[in-house]
This record gives C-alpha cells, sequence and structure tokens, in this order.
C-alpha cells in the first residue's frame, strides 16, 4: 500500500504558501480600499490553517525518499486541493458566483486554460482580478518550482516530480533538483518582470501590465478586461506575441544559456520545428485573410500572429472575433491548439516534441512495409530513440484522442449544441481558453454552459494539464496494490 503521509505533508506545505501568497491581493484590495480584503483575509486563514494541520498530522511519516507512486498521487492531488482552495475567495467575494463556477475558474488558472464564466471582468475588484491572474503564474511553473523547492528539504526526491509533470530534461542539465528548480524560478520570475516592464513601457498602466505579465509567461490568458488584447494597441499586441512564444520554449534551455550554453537552444529540434510550424500558420491565416479581406496588410498579419501564437503556446489572449473570419482560420488555430508548444514550458496540449516522435514512427513503419525484414531503428535530431520513448507517445495520442472524443460526446449530452461542444472539448483539454458557439457569451464567458458540461471540463482541465496519463494510472487498482 502507499503511505499518504508524506504526500500529504508536501500538499500541506503548499497550502500553507497559497494561504500566505492570498496576502497580495489582500494589501492590494486594502490598498484601493475594497472590503474584499476581509475575504482574502479569511480564506487565507482558512487555507494555512488547513494546511498547517496537514503538515503537523503528517509530521511522523517522512524520511524516506518518495517512490514513484507517491509521486503521481502528490501530482495529482496536488492540482486538485490546490484549485479547490483557490477558489475559496472568488466564492466568498463573488456575490454571482457558487461553487461549480469558483472551482472551474480557479481550476481554470491553475491548469493556464484560460476559459472563465465572468463577465463584466472591467469591473471586477481590483484583488479578485490579481488572484486570478496568480493562479494563473503559479499554475505555470510555480506550482512545480514550490514543490521542487520543499522536496530536498524533507528528504525526498525531486526528479520523480519532473517525470510526473511530464518534463523532458534532454539529459540533466544540472546534478539536483533543487538546483533546477531554483534557476527555473529565477527565469520565470525575471521574464515576468521583464513583460510586465515592456507593457508599462508601452502605455498599459501599472495595475494591467502585472496582471498581463503574470498570465503571458505561464501561458494563462486571463485578462483584466472582457475584450483582452482587443482592447490595446499595436504595440502591446507585439510586445504580448514576442513574450508568449518566448514563454513556449523549453525553460530547461534558459537555464543551460544561464550556465553558458547557448548552441542547445538553437540545436533543439522542437525549436526549430516550433518555429517553422508557427509561421507556417501564420502565413496560412494571413495569406487567406488578405484573399478574402480589405483590411490593411499590417493589422492583418499583426493580428494573424497574434492569435496563432497565442493558441499555439496556450495563451489564449484574443485581440479580434476570430469566429468572424471564416472556417480556414478556425481550422489553422485548432490544430496549432492541438499541437501546442515545446516541452518543459509553460505551455500545454501535446507538444511539438511529441508529434515529432510520432511523424519518425510513421515514417520508419512506411519504410518497415516496403521493406519487412530490414531493422529500421528510430533516430531523432541525430539520437536514437528508446523504445520507451515512442511507446509513451503513442499512448499519450491515443489518451489524448479518445479523452477529446469521449468528451465531446458528454459535452453535447449535456445539451450543448455540437460546435461549442467539440471546441469546449478542445479548450479544456488542450488548456486553451476560447471555446466557439451558441452558448458561449460575447466575451468568451461559459457562464451559460450546464452544471455539468462545467464540471466535465473541470475533470478534462485537470487531466489535460497532467496529460492524462498521470491522472489515469491513479484510477488503476494495480496502483493501489503496488
Amino acid at each position: 500500500m502507499i503511505d499518504p503521509r508524506p504526500v500529504a505533508n508536501i500538499i500541506g506545505w503548499l497550502l500553507v504558501a497559497l494561504g500566505t501568497i492570498m496576502l497580495v491581493p489582500l494589501a492590494v484590495d486594502l490598498a484601493v480600499g475594497s472590503d474584499d480584503w476581509r475575504v482574502f483575509l479569511l480564506s487565507s486563514f482558512v487555507t494555512t490553517l488547513s494546511g498547517a494541520t496537514l503538515i503537523l498530522a503528517t509530521s511522523n511519516g517522512l524520511g524516506a525518499a518518495l517512490t514513484l507512486r507517491q509521486s503521481f498521487l502528490m501530482t495529482t492531488l496536488t492540482w486538485m486541493v490546490l484549485p479547490f482552495f483557490g477558489a475559496i475567495p472568488l466564492e466568498m467575494g463573488l456575490g454571482h458566483v457558487n461553487w461549480t463556477d469558483a472551482i472551474f475558474e480557479s481550476m481554470s488558472g491553475m491548469t493556464t486554460t484560460g476559459a472563465t464564466i465572468l463577465e463584466g471582468l472591467d469591473d471586477l475588484p481590483s484583488g479578485m482580478l490579481l488572484w486570478r491572474s496568480i493562479l494563473q503564474w503559479l499554475g505555470g511553473l510555480g506550482i512545480v518550482i514550490v514543490a521542487l523547492i520543499f522536496l530536498p528539504v524533507m528528504k525526498v526526491g525531486g526528479m520523480q516530480h519532473f517525470r510526473s509533470e511530464g518534463f523532458d530534461t534532454m539529459g540533466k542539465v544540472l546534478p539536483r533538483a533543487a538546483d533546477i528548480s531554483w534557476m527555473l524560478l529565477q527565469i520565470y520570475a525575471g521574464l515576468t518582470i521583464l513583460c510586465a516592464l515592456a507593457y508599462l513601457a508601452a502605455g498599459m498602466s501599472a495595475f494591467d501590465a502585472i496582471n498581463h505579465a503574470l498570465t503571458t509567461l505561464s501561458t494563462g490568458g486571463f485578462s483584466t478586461r472582457d475584450g483582452s488584447f482587443a482592447d490595446y494597441g499595436p504595440s502591446l499586441h507585439w510586445i504580448a506575441m514576442i513574450f508568449m512564444w518566448l514563454a513556449g520554449l523549453p525553460f530547461i534551455r534558459y537555464v543551460q544559456m544561464i550556465n553558458g550554453s547557448v548552441q542547445p537552444l538553437f540545436r533543439d529540434i522542437q525549436v526549430r520545428a516550433y518555429f517553422r510550424w508557427t509561421l507556417y500558420a501564420i502565413g496560412l491565416v494571413a495569406g487567406y485573410r488578405i484573399l478574402h479581406s480589405d483590411d490593411a496588410i499590417e493589422p492583418i498579419i499583426r493580428e494573424a500572429g497574434f492569435n496563432v501564437v497565442s493558441l499555439f503556446s496556450g495563451t489564449g489572449y484574443g485581440s479580434a472575433e476570430i469566429g468572424a473570419w471564416g472556417d480556414f482560420p478556425i481550422l489553422v488555430f485548432i490544430v496549432a491548439g492541438f499541437i501546442g508548444a515545446c516541452t518543459a514550458s509553460t505551455g500545454c496540449s501535446l507538444k511539438v516534441f511529441r508529434f515529432l516522435v510520432l511523424f519518425e514512427a510513421i515514417k520508419a513503419q512506411l519504410r518497415q512495409l516496403v521493406s519487412p525484414n530490414r531493422v529500421i531503428p528510430l533516430h531523432l535530431d541525430g539520437r536514437r530513440l528508446d523504445n520507451d520513448v515512442v511507446v509513451s507517445v503513442v499512448v499519450m495520442f491515443t489518451a489524448f484522442v479518445l479523452g477529446f472524443g469521449v468528451l465531446t460526446i458528454l459535452l453535447s449530452l449535456t445539451g450543448l449544441e455540437m460546435r461549442t461542444a467539440f471546441t469546449a472539448a478542445w479548450t479544456a483539454i488542450c488548456n486553451i481558453g476560447p471555446a466557439f458557439g451558441a452558448e458561449v457569451g460575447p466575451t468568451g464567458a461559459m457562464n451559460a454552459f450546464p452544471v455539468e458540461a462545467k464540471w466535465l471540463m473541470i475533470v478534462a482541465m485537470l487531466m489535460g494539464r497532467l496529460e492524462m496519463v498521470a491522472v489515469i494510472v491513479i484510477l488503476l487498482p494495480r496502483f493501489w496494490r503496488g
């Protein structure tokens, strides 16, 4: 049987950290004179007390390193428990939000999906807007980093957490998980600060710049405005485009750059593919719009680039009503969302690396059909692919496609029309953000969805963020008997 005490102890520490972070929007509400500071004070107390209770109750179970099963369990429970407590301020502070909607919003935040049930964002209290942005920043790399900081302190292994999070380090770039975590934290925070300064210099207010920087680097997509980036000028679109794309790169490569090795970033086959595929998608959308629109060239290229990068990276910001561009651009956007960014980035979905492996496996299988007696080893970027890597990619694709199909059917059974059900399944399981259809509000809000559809999407967002298999494996009876 699995000893749950080390897992519960780590989650307790994470809850204490989450409760402490709630003091930040509390301070903002105090500064602007909003009464919502009381909501964050009570939420912080409940969250911190719950975490401290878990820590005290499980302190006798520490010592040995986490097993692989405990690591998978910790990862899944972390992404279940923290969104629940993250929903407390939303449910208490927003009178029109029930528990289902609050958990939907919190799960969407921490999984960096960006789907929302809230309308009237322009009028929301400052603390609530900042809390939504903080949830996404924590969900980008923050939770992984915080967990890895705690793991070495409590003498439990950290590399298993990378594995259960789906990280592909392309070889250990640093000897200890703690070193990796601290470097990731510095890079993540540094890029966030640079992004905020760039937004500020281009004309955003300080509050909007901070919020959008938090949700850009996390590829989350929550905005402080109903219109998202449609309310901002061209210079801010270009800045957001750059930082969204940078957030889709492998953060491990940034670690290597800081340690003096720049070449791995430029030699990384998935980085090169990510760059090419982004350009191809922009070219297809911009070319289609040039042929079917009388708009000027610069706005067409900028809007195509912004929205392609937004969906490729999984951010989900919008700068225009892309649903009115026609079916072909929507198809390109959906394909881009399915592909996703690079592994070890803050982006979600299937990831570029897995598509590259799948393409190599398909090519090898076709060659095998022509020459059945040949032994054809798989290689990617000059390195041989182990069989277990190929198998894991095939399993991931199979689980993803089946999950997407089942989710689409289930969402349609809740009463959503098929276009809405299809794009809602896409946005949830790929952690993208927008959906299209009759039931989606004019601002993109999904508050009109049936309760059953919202809970299906909550589960799908969790499974998509943990890349399906990490959740499925803990549901197997053998997992608990091992």
